[in-house]
């Protein structure tokens, strides 16, 4: 890790961050190259060394503040001084994550890759994150539904959790994959990311 002070080196960070947030936006996971990023940043292939390992250890980081963004809107909800009904949390949540495309292409697509090829320091990191949406999400159900057990709570997190890492490929398909299901005679109704998330809290939400 490059020694310097604090905020230069978060700096610096954000900037490789940022470059990946910017390349991913046109190339996939798998195209986006150290040195690719590199020519969006300032820094050279060989300083990027300084800051991050591995590209994953990069998509990773972004990762992480997608989960912070997401964050801040579960905290909103958290905090709002109105009791929700389950149609209305359901309508806030999906509304949130409609929001954060790119943290659901993340799960879909390269969370297995990401952490397994970073440094334990950075997963750790990462995990906090995460960790944090859960506790909202959590905290959340407890404020809003009256009478709810703690296994309950459990049940509803252990099914929309592992959901979320569907939700990308069921509502971004490219026009390519649309006319192979033509071609397939797959009868299928596409649907937004708001509309596929807001049907499953639906379902587990209200009774």
């Amino acid at each position: 890790m490059f020694k310097g002070t604090p905020e230069i080196i978060a700096q610096r960070r954000e900037e490789i961050v940022g470059a990946c947030e910017q390349l991913y936006q046109t190339m996939s996971f798998k195209d986006i190259t150290l040195k690719e990023i590199g020519n969006v940043t300032s820094f050279s292939r060989p300083t990027i060394y300084n800051y991050f390992h591995t590209k994953e250890e990069i998509f990773l980081a972004l990762f992480e503040r997608e989960y912070d963004r997401w964050n801040a809107d579960l905290k909103d909800i958290l905090n709002s001084n109105q009791n929700y009904t389950g149609q209305q949390l359901a309508d806030l949540i999906a509304k949130s994550l409609e929001k954060r495309a790119q943290l659901l292409k993340l799960l879909a697509m390269n969370n297995y890759d990401m952490e397994s090829n970073s440094r334990e320091e950075l997963l750790v990191s990462f995990k906090k994150a995460y960790g944090q949406s859960l506790q909202y999400f959590r905290k959340i159900l407890e404020k809003n539904c009256s009478g709810i057990t703690d296994a309950e709570v459990q049940q509803i997190m252990y099914v929309f959790f592992p959901f979320m890492f569907g939700i990308y490929p069921y509502a971004e398909v490219t026009a390519k994959q649309m006319a192979a299901m033509k071609d397939a005679e797959v009868d299928y109704k596409y649907q937004s990311i708001y509309e596929i998330t807001y049907n499953c809290l639906v379902r587990l939400l209200v009774h």
